[in-house]
């Protein structure tokens, strides 16, 4: 059935360039102008933050648009709170554009006596009055199950493919994606079989949390240019060390994909200091000065897939559609040219 009402775009303060592109991208899908709801979100002098909507959204399809990064906590509060603001001003349906889900790491009880705080965001989401999730990579594909409200993940996996068809035209045969480690062995599967490339998987081993014992390649990598896949890059040193290992176990080039560029400590130093010719990330995450200014690391846009998943899912219709890499070409025009 057609939607009635348009939807709307509200944006806190955590990536508000984002928000603006997909905005920007809806006008031109839309034929019409969509722009971010006029608010205000800001600190009382004890930090406390205040939400204000200044635009009628009775009866309205309501997006926010809130990664929940660096500072995960600001920013989580900030979504709950636009949340409440919009379902107390009678929005129709609440949905949370959250790019980066923060504290997806903090999935299961790994020893004893832990949280596992991702279910506890989920079930503050929920209570906050959303009504669905949207969401790109997140860190275990199972946190869906967190929320008992509609989740839409998506992937980075097909946007990668094109930019990788684009930068290595000619050389697809030479490559090989390499996973850091066991656990994300899936998705380097993933996009492996989308650029019919083959697999080789990094093994590291700790001696106590933080430090890297030992890392060993599993599979030949000698003459391959190898693109290392991962959802998440933090302090960047295991994606550093295991650039320096697969440049020493023969492979002639090393680039990654991350689609988080959480990038924090020492990251950008690492990543421009390192073996790695380039580091691909998302803007799912507000870049800083430092990484914009890094010559090693390029952001592809999430705004095209993000505002295609929004209209989609305000039409009713299917969002698994953007899981294609040949669906995503024409939402991504003039940048890939594919053949």
């Amino acid at each position: 059935m057609p939607a009635m009402t348009e939807p709307k775009l509200i944006s806190g303060n955590a990536n508000l360039s984002l928000a603006k592109s997909i905005a920007r991208r809806m006008s031109m899908h839309r034929g019409m102008s969509v722009n971010l709801v006029d608010a205000r979100i800001e600190r009382f002098n004890d930090a406390e933050i205040f939400v204000e909507v200044f635009e009628n959204v009775r009866g309205e399809d309501m997006y926010i648009i809130q990664p929940t990064s660096n500072p995960a906590n600001d920013n989580l509060m900030e979504l709950l709170i636009m949340c409440d603001a919009l379902r107390r001003s009678s929005a129709d349906r609440i949905t949370a554009v959250i790019p980066y889900f923060g504290y997806a790491r903090q999935d299961r009880r790994a020893k004893a006596r832990t949280p596992i705080t991702a279910k506890l965001v989920a079930n503050m989401i929920a209570e906050a009055g959303v009504d669905r999730v949207l969401t790109l990579d997140l860190h275990a594909a199972q946190i869906q199950g967190f929320f008992d409200i509609p989740v839409d993940n998506l992937y980075a996996s097909p946007v990668f493919a094109l930019d990788i068809e684009h930068n290595f035209k000619g050389q697809m045969q030479d490559l090989m994606v390499v996973s850091p480690d066991v656990g994300g062995v899936a998705r380097a599967r993933e996009l492996a079989k989308r650029i019919n490339a083959p697999l080789a998987i990094v093994d590291k081993r700790r001696e106590k949390a933080g430090e890297i014992a030992e890392m060993i390649v599993i599979g030949n990598v000698q003459g391959k240019k190898c693109i290392i896949v991962d959802d998440i890059c933090d302090t960047a040193g295991t994606l550093c060390k295991a650039a320096e290992v697969l440049i020493e176990n023969g492979a002639t080039e090393v680039h990654s994909y991350i689609t988080h560029g959480v990038l924090s400590g020492p990251a950008v130093e690492r990543v421009t200091n390192s073996v790695m010719k380039s580091l691909v990330i998302t803007d799912s995450i507000e870049a800083t000065d430092a990484v914009k200014n890094c010559p090693n690391i390029r952001i592809v846009p999430t705004a095209p897939i993000f505002a295609q998943a929004i209209l989609n899912i305000w039409n009713g219709t299917s969002v698994s559609s953007l899981f294609e890499t040949d669906t995503l070409v024409p939402i991504y025009e003039g940048m890939y040219q594919r053949g």
